[in-house]
């Protein structure tokens, strides 16, 4: 860990706006990019958890919660940075976000770090993340690619995959996920053909597709996104008639794919982040009554990111990242009353009066580690143009 943390004005202004009767919450997620299509449905969510501990009254002295949305890119390095240094100018005192690893990691080290500032990602997910000293300051409730690479190579094998062709977006992301496959894949005998990077934003992917075509394999693995690259593989796959059948990861779950693509998507399948239960189920009913999408890919991960959040500065008696932050894993794990989508103002109540909770939350949260997710899975089959649930793991 590193030792020093600067003295900062983010710091200063949230310890000084202890007793204002708001703060200020930021959402830092790519409304533009390879992953547009998701990140509406994420900030509701996000928003949604804010809007409860508003209305309950019961945050602190009574503060009401005020969120505050900036584009990431996703993959834009410069725009995440730019638009978390507004984040801080504008007194946030935590971050949901960011979304895509790349640019979390560069907001970490250029902005969260530099000015003590706490962010929990419901979406990042590379394996590098785990390792990046933080001091303290980043959490995530989804879970790390190492593990999603477990879960792919067990659901290839169980439908009888004995080699692959892997290809993925040339970025952190990307690349971690793509390790973890192919060394899980491996492990379990099954044979990678290729791996092979793309780059986002091009026109024609069909060289790339006759390299991997010319390796061969059973199926084509596309770790990369739904909204760019990984689209366009598939595509160009499709259009070469190379394979019939694709693997998904979270990165390409989402109903865009299916929509862009068409009926030749399904059959296709492969996992993201989810699990089941009341937590997610009562999720879903509050979304749809807000109006938008629970089930879509990092949603409840959103929710579950704000409410920690503020169920920590509860915990804490602090709006200031630097106090706060030492409670998120407690409010988030056992022991203590648990709490699902719906009760953070009976979960504020019970901090306040110095009861335990344990935080499940819309995405069954239990952080290990440094403060990142243990990991559940929905396993996601492509069936009549849509995007199916057929198990969990």
């Amino acid at each position: 860990m590193k030792k020093m943390l600067m003295a900062t004005t983010a710091a200063a202004l949230v310890a000084t706006g202890a007793f204002a009767e708001d703060v200020k919450l930021g959402i830092h997620f790519g409304f533009t990019g390879p992953i547009e299509s998701l990140t509406g449905h994420m900030a509701d969510g996000a928003e949604l958890a804010m809007k409860e501990v508003s209305d309950s009254g019961m945050l602190l002295d009574g503060m009401t919660v005020t969120p505050m949305r900036v584009d990431s890119g996703c993959i834009d390095n410069g725009l995440a940075v730019s638009n978390g240094e507004r984040l801080i100018a504008d007194g946030v005192a935590g971050i949901v976000g960011s979304d895509c690893s790349g640019v979390t990691g560069a907001l970490l080290q250029n902005v969260a770090i530099p000015n003590g500032m706490v962010m929990i990602s419901p979406s990042a997910t590379s394996p590098g993340l785990t390792t990046m000293e933080d001091n303290g300051l980043f959490f995530r409730t989804s879970p790390s690619d190492a593990r999603e690479g477990e879960v792919m190579a067990e659901i290839l094998q169980e439908r009888g995959v004995k080699s692959i062709a892997l290809t993925y977006t040339n970025n952190d992301y990307g690349k971690g996920l793509a390790d973890a496959i192919e060394t899980s894949f491996k492990a379990l005998g099954g044979e990678v053909t290729i791996v092979a990077a793309h780059e986002d934003g091009k026109a024609d992917y069909s060289a790339e597709v006759g390299a991997l075509a010319s390796a061969g394999g059973d199926i084509l693995v596309v770790a990369g996104y739904l909204d760019q690259g990984g689209a366009g593989i598939i595509k160009a796959a499709l259009d070469a008639g190379a394979w019939e059948q694709f693997g998904l990861p979270g990165g390409m779950i989402g109903d865009s794919l299916p929509e862009n693509i068409g009926p030749d998507l399904n059959g296709s399948y492969g996992q993201i982040a989810g699990s089941e239960g009341e937590g997610i189920d009562n999720f879903v009913k509050m979304a749809e009554a807000a109006g938008f999408l629970g089930a879509s890919p990092y949603t409840p991960e959103s929710y579950d990111a704000a409410a920690l959040l503020l169920l920590a500065m509860q915990a804490a008696g602090s709006v200031d990242p630097a106090v706060y932050k030492d409670k998120i894993l407690d409010v988030a794990n056992a022991p203590g009353e648990k709490i699902y989508p719906g009760d953070l103002a009976k979960a504020l109540e019970l901090i306040k009066a110095g009861t335990d909770i344990d935080y499940v939350g819309a995405s069954a949260v239990e952080l290990i580690g440094p403060g990142e997710s243990a990991g559940n899975y929905r396993m996601i089959e492509v069936q009549d143009g849509k995007n199916a649930t057929v198990g969990f793991k």
